[in-house]
């Protein structure tokens, strides 16, 4: 355990890890507040590197336990003018983390036989990021695919807008088109039935008009650009939400109509006894 009682080089590294992306995967670890979020990465067997707290106020038998219990490779008791400033939180977190990045690879992931993945094509928004991982978990997706150019999973604000679900979906960066290609293709080469979903704001096929109850890929577009070209050209069929006749609404929210339509993928799942849960 190490004091830390102004801002020096270790407590500047707290920081970074909260504001400067490029910092976070040098590291390759991110800063992690909030007990919803220590409990769920802890539950999910996320590796600890630290665990920040200060011995100015009396902790909680939760923040006692915490750092019973929790295996890490050095703790940090930092005042409780710097653990007010290092918290985002208008109710400063007692306890603060210092988490392990994973890594990228999906051949590491263990899927069911009935698969359900989806990708997010360039996420802009981190809310929506955060709110997609969240309807990923809650819907049972298998993984988050995150294409191109896109915010940083890691960002402190993806993480508390997944209210937990950020440590129980595997979410996986891709770098390039060439790589979802190859994913899909080992994929139908896995299973024969496996069917790739495009989606799109313009009136296509209404989803619930699709059999969807196999092995499949759900991929959502960009909040304004859509899906690029290359993943239409990839997929088996495209899908819409139908508007109400009366709406002035043309379309969702990105991560709304995500959640309908990984809903509907679950409703049909259900009904021919292929959920899974």
């Amino acid at each position: 355990m190490k004091k830390i009682f102004s801002r020096n080089a270790q407590y500047q590294k707290f920081e970074v890890l909260l504001s400067n992306r490029n910092k976070r995967y040098k590291y390759g670890e991110f800063l992690v507040e909030g007990v919803r979020n220590l409990n769920e990465a802890r539950r999910a067997g996320w590796e600890f590197s630290s665990l920040l707290y200060t011995d100015e106020a009396p902790l909680s038998g939760w923040a006692r336990e915490f750092l019973q219990n929790v295996k890490t490779e050095e703790n940090f008791v930092l005042t409780r003018a710097l653990m007010q400033e290092l918290s985002r939180k208008e109710d400063t977190s007692e306890l603060m983390a210092v988490v392990k990045m994973r890594e990228d690879r999906f051949d590491a992931l263990s899927l069911p036989e009935n698969p359900l993945l989806v990708v997010f094509d360039r996420p802009s928004n981190r809310g929506n990021l955060g709110t997609m991982l969240r309807s990923c978990d809650a819907l049972g997706a298998d993984a988050l695919l995150i294409t191109g150019h896109a915010v940083d999973l890691y960002d402190p604000e993806v993480i508390g807008s997944g209210m937990g679900s950020f440590f129980h979906v595997p979410a996986i960066r891709i770098a390039d088109n060439a790589q979802v290609t190859a994913i899909i293709e080992a994929m139908r080469a896995r299973h024969p039935d496996f069917r790739v979903i495009a989606t799109t704001a313009h009136k296509r096929t209404p989803i619930y008009e699709e059999k969807l109850d196999g092995p499949c890929l759900l991929m959502i577009g960009n909040e304004t650009e859509g899906l690029c070209r290359a993943f239409y050209d990839l997929a088996d069929t495209m899908v819409s939400i139908p508007m109400a006749p009366s709406s002035s609404a043309s379309s969702f929210n990105v991560s709304c109509a995500a959640t309908a339509m990984l809903y509907e993928i679950v409703r049909q799942r259900r009904l021919a006894g292929k959920a899974g849960w």
